[in-house]
């Protein structure tokens, strides 16, 4: 993941959509740096291809505004989709015709020369690793491959804003991966990207920032160890190989769960090493010594589970945000 911090790429205030008596978006705002990954998660239903379908001017928002690469998104429609690369959940590429003749097909509707169209072409599937597969037709290429193509098709234009949403879904987990490798390479290269992913991991692993919508709402945001860090259950877990030292270390910790059989006590804690100290300094003050310690904190199908599976309505669930 990246660590920049540049004027936002990406700049959305009050976003609303509707259909009929269903509110898909109901003020979500937001903010995405130059060249991070800016990962949108929620629910099947919750409204991430609709926030997708807004930014990149497919569909109109009911109110609300939003800039695109410094560009209105409804004033500078145009400017807006210049800057820009999507690639949706469902594959663009045209099965009947090859790999080579897609990407060529994509950089005549860039307006590219003939022969910079071929020189983009050659470069970009060497770089997706389907310089082989070039003359074949794309019926006939694996799900990664045509995702490989897909993204490199977005390519074409140089966009320096690309939106990916759920890239990965179909894929087995060697091409997920191989596709984590190429959106880290585009990010690297200083190109912002918006993904939405049902996929928990994907987001932890690739996201600088996260956002959680459900109910129309955004109901959270912040990086993954931060949204970690909102729902409880994290904690420290000591093991002893000597009853003795187990029940000197139990008398001398506070609020600890007990397993007698196990000789281990659980103790609650964010994982802040500040925690861990105060742990240790409590049995320091017992003399005795854990013979192992671990520590486990909730991860994001933690925070999804408790910020989307509640009972309570999403539209009375407050945004928390972490800066």
């Amino acid at each position: 993941m990246t660590t920049t911090h540049h004027e936002p790429a990406i700049e959305a205030t009050g976003l609303r959509k509707a259909y009929g008596d269903k509110t898909v978006l109901d003020g979500i705002d937001f903010q995405v740096p130059a060249g991070t990954v800016f990962s949108l998660l929620g629910p099947n239903g919750a409204g991430k291809t609709t926030a997708v379908s807004i930014l990149t001017t497919l569909i109109s928002a009911d109110a609300g505004q939003a800039r695109i690469a410094g560009h209105d998104f409804v004033a500078d429609a145009q400017k807006v989709r210049a800057a820009i690369g999507v690639t949706g959940q469902f594959s663009a590429v045209d099965g009947l015709i090859t790999g080579e003749e897609n990407m060529l097909l994509m950089a005549d509707l860039q307006h590219l020369s003939r022969g910079e169209g071929r020189r983009v072409t050659a470069e970009l599937l060497e770089r997706f690793d389907l310089t082989e597969a070039a003359k074949k037709p794309a019926s006939t290429y694996s799900g990664g491959m045509k995702r490989r193509l897909d993204i490199a098709m977005t390519l074409v234009g140089s966009p320096r804003i690309i939106f990916l949403d759920e890239p990965t879904t179909g894929l087995d987990p060697r091409s997920r991966h191989n596709m984590w490798g190429i959106i880290r390479e585009l990010v690297r290269d200083g190109v912002t990207v918006f993904l939405t992913t049902q996929y928990l991991e994907e987001a932890d692993q690739l996201a600088d920032r996260i956002a959680v919508l459900n109910g129309g709402k955004l109901v959270a945001e912040g990086s993954a160890e931060e949204l970690k860090r909102l729902v409880p259950g994290g904690h420290v877990r000591l093991r002893f190989a000597d009853p003795v030292a187990y029940e000197s270390a139990a008398r001398a910790l506070r609020e600890t769960t007990r397993d007698d059989e196990a000789l281990t006590l659980q103790v609650p804690s964010d994982g802040t090493q500040r925690e861990l100290r105060a742990i240790l300094d409590w049995l320091d003050s017992a003399g005795v010594e854990a013979d192992e310690l671990s520590v486990h904190t909730p991860d994001l199908d933690d925070v999804f589970f408790a910020l989307t599976g509640s009972t309570v309505p999403a539209q009375s669930a407050p945004k928390e945000t972490l800066r």
